[in-house]
Formats: C-alpha cells, sequence, structure tokens
C-alpha cells in the first residue's frame, strides 16, 4: 500500500510535468514580446491645443481612437497604444521596420472629410464646429450621432446639391488618400475598425442646422463614431517628446541571450535545491517548474507584453518562491528539533511559516504596486511580471507544492529518512545553528563598517557625482552595431561632424558603440543618423530620445516612488509588528538604496529609469528577508516570556538566537537570487546590465542591513522600553487565518 502511494505522488509530478512540457511550445508561441526584444518602434507624444486653451480628455481619447485606426494601416500584430496623464500618448509598435513610415503616419493631423460616392471633395471639417460630434438619439430613440454645424451656410448648400444627385449620399471619411476608393470600401464603411470610411448617409434635402446621423448603431458604435469624427476637427497636434528605435537583430538578440541566461540561472537554483533538501528539493523544484509556468501563462491572460525587465521580474520571483520553501523547509527542521514526529513536525512547519511568508511578500507587493503606478512604459511591465510573480508564488508554493509535499509524507517511507526527505542529519538535529556568533556584542562593528561605506559613499557622490543616462538629464543614446570592427575615435569625429555634443561615448565590444549625446533628435535628425551609418558601415542604429519635458517626470516619478514606498512600508510594520520594528527596518532599507547608489557613483555606471526599478525591488527583496527575522524575533519574545522582556540579556539572548535561526535561509535565499541575476549579468542582455549589477549589490547589501543592522537597531531602541508597561494597540490585531492542509 505504501509502495503504491509512493508511485501515485511520483505519477502526480510527472503528469504535471507532462502537461506543462505539451503547453510550454503553445504558450511561447503565442506571447507577446515587446520591441526591445522583437525590434521596433516606440514613441510617446504629447497631446498639444493649436488655441492655445486647455486639452481636455475628450481631445485626448478622440486622438487616441484615430491613433488606433492609424496603426492598422502598419501592419502590426501586436501594437501598444497607451493614454498616459492627462495629455499623453505613447505608442509601442513591436515589429515595425520603418519608423519614419511609423512617425508620419501617426503624427499627422487627422484630416475629415464630406465626399460624394464617386469620392469628389465636398466639404473639409471647416463647416463643424470643434468638438462637433455628440453622442444623440434619433426621432425612435436609438443611439445616433449629433452634428453640431458652424458654417450654415455651406452645409446648406453642399447638402442641398447632394439631394438632387442622382445618388445622393454623403460620405464622410478619416484620413482619405489616393488609395482610399467608395467603390471598393463601401461594404465596409461603417466599420470603425476596417475602414476610414466611417459613415455613409442619403440626404433628401439641404440641411441648414445641426444635423444627426442615424442607422442601426449600437451604443458603443456610436460613441467610436464621434470620438473619430471629433478627431479630425479638433485644433490639437502631435508633439514627440521620446522616441526609441530597436533594429529587429538588436532585439532578438537580446531575446537569445537572456533566455539562455535565464534557463541556466533556473537550473542552477534547482541544482542548489536538491543537492540541500534532497527529495523537498526535487519537489521545491517541480514548484519552480510549475511556477514559471503560471507566471508566463497568467502574463499572457492579462495581455502582457514582454520585455527584458519582465523576464528580469520574472526571475528574480524565482527567489521569492524558492525563498517560502527554504521558510517552509527551516521552520520543520525547527519542530523535528523540539522531538515532534516527522508527520507533527511537517503540519507544524505548515502553520508557522505561513504569516511569516505572506508578510514577506506583502510588503514587495507594495513596492510592485508603487512601482507599477508610477514608472514608465518599461518599469510597467517589470512591475506587472513582478505583482504576477507574488500571487503566483503565494498560490504555488503556498499551497501546490506544500499538496506535492504532503503526498510524500503521507507515504510513511521517509519518517525515519529525513536525511533522504529533507537533508537532514539526524545527529545535528539538536545542535543550535551558528552557536558561537553573538550578533548584538558586534554591533557596533557592523555599524562603524556602514558608517565608513556612508561616508565614502558621500565623497564620491560629491566629487563625482552619477553618470545619470538620458532618462534623467534628457538627449539621446546611440548604439550602433556592425559586423565591421568599428573604431570608437572615427565613430566620435562622425557623431561630431554632425553637430552633435557627446556627453559619453563607449566601445561595447569590437562591433559595437554606444554613445550619449545632449542633443534630443528630432525625427529628421534620428533618420539621417541612422541613414548615415548604414551607408558608411553597413551598420543598425538604435536611438533613443528624451525630452526635458520626460526628463522631469521622471526625476518626479522616482522622487515620488522612493518615498512612498518607504512611508507605506512604515505603515505596514508598525501595524504588524510595533513602531521600533518599522525604524530598524527603515534605516536598513535606506543604507540599501545608498549602497548601490554610492557603488554606481564610485564605479561611474550609467543610472536610467529602470535603476529605479532595481532600487525599489531591493527594497521590496530587502524588507522581505527583515521581515522573516522580525518575525521570529516576535514568535521568540511572546514563545519565551509573554511579551514581557525583563533586561537587557534577555533581549540579547532573543535577538541572538533568532538572527542564529534565519541565518541559514538568509544566506540560502541570497544565493539562490544571486544566481540568475549573476547569469544575466554574464550572459544576459546588455540592455539590462546595470540593472542587474544594481540587484546584485542591492541583494547584497539588503542581507548585510538585514542581519547585521536592522535587528540590532532595533534591539538599541527596545532596550529603553525594557520594564515600562506596554501600550495597547489602537486596533485588534487579527487571528491568524487558518487554511486546511496548509497550516492547519
Amino acid at each position: 500500500m505504501k509502495k503504491k502511494s509512493l508511485f501515485s505522488s511520483i505519477i502526480v509530478i510527472i503528469v504535471i510535468l507532462g502537461v506543462i512540457g505539451i503547453l510550454s511550445p503553445i504558450l511561447s508561441r503565442n506571447l507577446k514580446f515587446g520591441l526591445d526584444l522583437k525590434g521596433g518602434f516606440e514613441v510617446l507624444y504629447e497631446v498639444q491645443s493649436l488655441d492655445g486653451k486647455p486639452v481636455t480628455s475628450d481631445m485626448v481619447t478622440s486622438t487616441y481612437k484615430t491613433m488606433l485606426k492609424r496603426i492598422d494601416v502598419l501592419g502590426v500584430s501586436e501594437p501598444v497604444i497607451i493614454v498616459e496623464g492627462d495629455n499623453r500618448i505613447r505608442v509601442q509598435l513591436a515589429g515595425v521596420t520603418d519608423a519614419n513610415q511609423a512617425r508620419n503616419i501617426l503624427s499627422q493631423a487627422a484630416n475629415l472629410t464630406f465626399r460624394d460616392t464617386s469620392d469628389n471633395l465636398l466639404m473639409t471639417s471647416d463647416v463643424l464646429n470643434n468638438g462637433a460630434a455628440k453622442v444623440g438619439q434619433d426621432s425612435k430613440g436609438r443611439p445616433a450621432v449629433s452634428l453640431s454645424i458652424k458654417d450654415k451656410e455651406e452645409f446648406y448648400r453642399v447638402t442641398k446639391k447632394v439631394s438632387e444627385m442622382t445618388d445622393n449620399r454623403i460620405v464622410i471619411w478619416l484620413d482619405f488618400d489616393e488609395e482610399s476608393s467608395f467603390a471598393t470600401e463601401e461594404m465596409h464603411c461603417g466599420s470603425l475598425n476596417d475602414s476610414k470610411c466611417l459613415s455613409v448617409a442619403t440626404v433628401a434635402e439641404g440641411f441648414a442646422s445641426d444635423v444627426i446621423i442615424q442607422g442601426n448603431f449600437t451604443q458603443t458604435e456610436v460613441k467610436n463614431l464621434v470620438d473619430l469624427i471629433n478627431s479630425g476637427s479638433l485644433p490639437t497636434k502631435l508633439e514627440e517628446i521620446s522616441s526609441k528605435t530597436v533594429t529587429a537583430s538588436f532585439g532578438m538578440h537580446s531575446l537569445e541571450k537572456t533566455l539562455m541566461a535565464g534557463a541556466i540561472g533556473i537550473l542552477c537554483i534547482m541544482f542548489v535545491m536538491i543537492a540541500l533538501y534532497h527529495v523537498a528539493g526535487v519537489v521545491a523544484s517541480v514548484g519552480i517548474v510549475i511556477y514559471t509556468f503560471f507566471t508566463f501563462a497568467i502574463f499572457w491572460l492579462v495581455g502582457g507584453v514582454l520585455t527584458l525587465p519582465g523576464i528580469a521580474a520574472m526571475l528574480l520571483g524565482i527567489g521569492m518562491a524558492v525563498d517560502a520553501n527554504v521558510i517552509h523547509f527551516a521552520r520543520i527542521k525547527d519542530e523535528l528539533a523540539k522531538g515532534r514526529n516527522f508527520e507533527a513536525a511537517y503540519k507544524a512547519g505548515n502553520k508557522n511559516s505561513l504569516a511569516t511568508i505572506i508578510d514577506a511578500n506583502v510588503t514587495t507587493l507594495i513596492v510592485a504596486i508603487i512601482l507599477f503606478i508610477f514608472g514608465e512604459s518599461s518599469v510597467k511591465g517589470f512591475a506587472t511580471m513582478l505583482i504576477i510573480s507574488i500571487f503566483v508564488t503565494m498560490f504555488v508554493m503556498v499551497f501546490v507544492t506544500r499538496y506535492l509535499l504532503n503526498l510524500f509524507v503521507k507515504t510513511g517511507r521517509f519518517h525515519n529518512k529525513l536525511g533522504l526527505f529533507l537533508g537532514i542529519r539526524t545527529q545535528k538535529l539538536n545542535q543550535e545553528p551558528w552557536k558561537k556568533l553573538n550578533f548584538i556584542h558586534t554591533r557596533y562593528i557592523f555599524f562603524s563598517a556602514a558608517i565608513i561605506l556612508v561616508i565614502i559613499g558621500s565623497l564620491s557622490l560629491g566629487v563625482k557625482g552619477l553618470n545619470l543616462g538620458i532618462d534623467f538629464k534628457g538627449g539621446s543614446s546611440i548604439s550602433i552595431q556592425s559586423e565591421q570592427e568599428l573604431n570608437i575615435d572615427v565613430i566620435k569625429a562622425d557623431l561630431e561632424n554632425m553637430g552633435y555634443s557627446i556627453s559619453n561615448i563607449e566601445a561595447r565590444d569590437i562591433h559595437t558603440v554606444d554613445a550619449l549625446i545632449e542633443d534630443s533628435l528630432n525625427q529628421t535628425q534620428v533618420l539621417d543618423t541612422e541613414n548615415y551609418f548604414h551607408e558608411q558601415y553597413q551598420a543598425e542604429t538604435e536611438i533613443g530620445v528624451v525630452s526635458n519635458v520626460v526628463k522631469r517626470e521622471l526625476i518626479k516619478n522616482a522622487f515620488l516612488s522612493l518615498l512612498l514606498a518607504g512611508i507605506a512600508i512604515v505603515i505596514y510594520i508598525s501595524i504588524r509588528y510595533k513602531f521600533s520594528y518599522a525604524i530598524g527596518a527603515i534605516i536598513a532599507l535606506l543604507h540599501d538604496v545608498f549602497v548601490i547608489i554610492a557603488v554606481f557613483s564610485i564605479l561611474e555606471f550609467e543610472v536610467s529609469s529602470i535603476f529605479i526599478a532595481a532600487i525599489l525591488s531591493i527594497i521590496g527583496y530587502s524588507i522581505n528577508d527583515t521581515i522573516v527575522l522580525f518575525d521570529r524575533i516576535k514568535e521568540n519574545i511572546y514563545t519565551k516570556n509573554k511579551n514581557i522582556i525583563k533586561n537587557k540579556e534577555e533581549l540579547q539572548e532573543i535577538v541572538n538566537i533568532s538572527l542564529r535561526q534565519t541565518l541559514t535561509r538568509s544566506v540560502i535565499t541570497t544565493i539562490t537570487t544571486l544566481i540568475p541575476v549573476v547569469c544575466l549579468i554574464l550572459m544576459g542582455s546588455y540592455e539590462i546590465i546595470y540593472f542587474n549589477i544594481a540587484m546584485m549589490i542591492g541583494l547584497i547589501a539588503g542581507s548585510y542591513s538585514s542581519i547585521c543592522i536592522a535587528s540590532q537597531l532595533w534591539y538599541q531602541i527596545e532596550k529603553r522600553n525594557i520594564g515600562k508597561p506596554k501600550k495597547k494597540k489602537w486596533y485588534d490585531e487579527p487571528e491568524e487565518l487558518k487554511v486546511k492542509g496548509v497550516n492547519s
């Protein structure tokens, strides 16, 4: 019976892996790739008013609808067009090969005309008032379009003329061109997604007043028609304030390198988990495979566009997924050390680890949401994937992996084989790990090391500052890649001869040169630069442009993101624990952020918008580490003396024991998270190398601050409260949620 049960457990895992193996190729074929992986064109427009009046939301919506129709002309299969803020529209066209054509089509003013069925021009939008079209009703109460006429005399003359024609129909066109023809588009006229012909109406008499366009419209069709008509009669223009072009070869090269680095990173993590935890490590590795599949599947279901930062977020999410398992396994070991039998220890470990895992992931989720709200396009993609990763981690690692582990536990085959199942040496089970380490005694050494680093970093920032990329200082980035060997001095001379002011230029390798110039290139300059390097070196050129308007917005959002993340974390920890915990945590986080900034200043690495995503990710990751430790301190205080601390020695002992109990988990989690990051640095795409370097620095700094700073600062604060009456919380702390099979 037991053998059959074990066999059944193995079969369940094989079936799960088989299903994933079958579905994964289908999923990968249907994923949408961003322009950094597929090549293409991205542009951010600001909708501006021609008459000096404020731009309204209706103007922006109408312009948005027009651009949606125009994108169809470009033949792009997966366009992304997003309204950002009050008056900006971002367009991402992955796979488009002619960026100049895309610019011309997208940015031209919407052209609304009235024509007869032979395509002869009758009137322009000049006869209409601005925002002339409104949602209305016909005489029978059906949805219709109401048109407000400005030049009633001209409108009457034309409609009277049409009413006397043999074919007395008038056709409304948006962006009529030489290829347009009513004869060929009559069948599609009014189908707003497939034709430039917006509407055709029969004219029985001349009209010298406002009119109604009626037909068998739905409410949605009327609203869309109103927006499109208005876009052709509004006094607006589109001002390009940033852009980026990525050639297909750049994109495919980035995708191949990043996926290879990611796959190697995941395999290395699995190897470490199996080496440490044996059978449980195998189940955890299956959980990682399930996590990866579900993350991509949900990302596809929500219509996400996969980008380089998105892949990085998914790989970082694996670190959180592994952390959930490591916390769980550590708790099981703790219960075994108390003398419980294997099955009882497993159940108790489930119960004790759940709250810690939830707390750790909630704090990271707070940061991810702030990233999504304030981040620009690539950062939003990173945040979206990170949010999905957190929820998938909670589902897969708390429910699915535990269910699979439970199948093996219930076989009864591992009750006396703890080494095989969990990598435990029975003779060392009751030995206190890291027994000789006294973290409180050496706290001033830790504090001094942090202070010295702060001083060094401050000096570097004062003398050298930060190497700001174009995101934060405006200008243009130019990457030139050729099969020929490129000479950096020659490329520099070429750019200077074009009249550009170079702020930085470096050779990525013998075939690729990256340059930053102070000028924000316009459409003509971008095209001229691309043509020049193609003619001279048969090179493909990737150009990004950021105007001062975008620069100011990014700086403001970066500051708000960091400020709000800090405030949100302080509030959460204060509610969940105590304010003294929040002080220790926030100072540790400030340490982590400053270390990353200082190292980037010292080594003169480029700081871009994705750098802010890295810092916020480290904030989420570091607080995750700190929360695990604080949760253990809180538990030990309650377990030992029901929340009453008698003296400093007792408080020191609790902090030291808590640190020793969580140190192994911190080391393993940091290593497993560093593995994919290091793989991405060594083998991944150059475009996100500084992001990954920031993550690597932050992970190391975060581990140091969680182990050596946060709890010691908490001790410094709490030792002053010894003997003081405990303050009652202003809220009732909720009881722990009991989930059958998970923690009960």
